[in-house]
């Protein structure tokens, strides 16, 4: 098993926001059984000094790179346009709270 942390930049332009509010649900709904499963460990939001989201950081714990590269691929934030740029890093978890 390989952990990675992912963090995924959302647009700048002024659509931005809106296409992230648009598709949440439903990249709520897809991520859902993925935590369930253990394969994503925790995610949140990435905020700017006002508070407003900007991005996400995620780490996951998957069989192998292949495994994310999917998940990515059908996330609605990656479909719909709402992450503009992707930075994964492997990664080793040490430390873990409840």
């Amino acid at each position: 098993m390989e952990q990675y942390l992912v963090l995924a930049y959302d647009g700048t332009d002024e659509d931005a926001r809106a296409r992230r509010a648009a598709v949440r649900p439903a990249h709520l709904e897809n991520v859902a059984p993925l935590a369930a499963r253990g394969m994503i460990l925790v995610g949140g939001a990435l905020l700017d000094g006002g508070g407003q989201p900007i991005g996400s950081a995620t780490i996951v714990h998957v069989t192998d790179r292949a495994e994310l590269d999917s998940w990515l691929a059908t996330d609605p934030y990656v479909v719909g346009g709402v992450w503009e740029r992707i930075e994964v890093t492997p990664m080793r978890v040490a430390v873990r709270g409840n």
